[in-house]
């Protein structure tokens, strides 16, 4: 049967792309064929196919088939703000209903392990009334969550498992990424974290000066999530 979970993150530039990547990434080292999905991208640069967002460009990398662009990224939007304030301000429609259909696009594709990457937190708006969250729900796939590894994680995580159990979802795994390379205490945090949060722990992922997805990988169990 195919895999596919919904990638959120316990804040904005905690490594969700990398991350993503590199669970991508180790699944085509097994043998497996991937997918993904960036619905909403902010900040995005102009080229001559149109605009393209880095992390769109990083999660078409390791799509095995290959998937076009424009079905990664449906929505791109120029400024690198909040998503619902970048779609008011460039004219773009932003809700769930329009969202959810390009995701099913790439469900079509029927990939062994599909990654759906939100933006930001979990929470994050889509406009006055929806918000990422309700189009994890209206997928009604698992969460995997990204924990920034930083002073202040152990709250961040716990605060964004309880919304993902409060909206109904199940947190299927969770990885830990050490972005910031000074942290005070990191293993003491990760015991903290395998205490508190009631799901996998699919791997922890030392700071890297320039991180790839296959070096991730190495460090990323994919096994619980099967």
């Amino acid at each position: 049967m195919p895999q596919r979970f919904f990638v959120t993150g316990t804040d904005t530039e905690i490594g969700k792309t990398t991350i993503a990547c590199g669970l991508l990434h180790a699944a085509r080292k097994a043998g497996l064929t991937t997918a993904a999905a960036k619905p909403v991208a902010a900040g995005c640069d102009e080229t001559p196919n149109g605009l393209r967002n880095e992390d769109a460009l990083a999660l078409q990398a390791q799509c095995q088939p290959e998937l076009a662009y424009e079905l990664i990224n449906p929505i791109a939007l120029k400024s690198a703000i909040a998503p619902h304030i970048a779609a008011l301000e460039e004219g773009v429609p932003l809700t769930v209903e329009l969202l959810a259909g390009g995701c099913l696009q790439v469900f079509d594709r029927n990939a062994d392990l599909t990654l759906v990457e939100g933006a930001g937190g979990w929470r994050v708006p889509l406009n006055d009334e929806q918000t990422l969250a309700d189009l994890a729900k209206d997928l009604d796939i698992p969460v995997v969550m990204v924990v920034g590894m930083k002073l202040g994680c152990i709250n961040h995580a716990i605060l964004t498992a309880e919304a993902i159990a409060a909206d109904g979802l199940k947190l299927a795994g969770w990885v830990a990424n050490q972005v910031d390379p000074h942290m005070s205490r990191p293993s003491e945090n990760l015991a903290t974290l395998r205490l508190q949060l009631n799901a996998p722990c699919l791997g922890f992922v030392p700071w890297m000066e320039q991180p790839s997805a296959a070096a991730i990988a190495n460090y990323l169990d994919l096994a619980p999530l099967s």
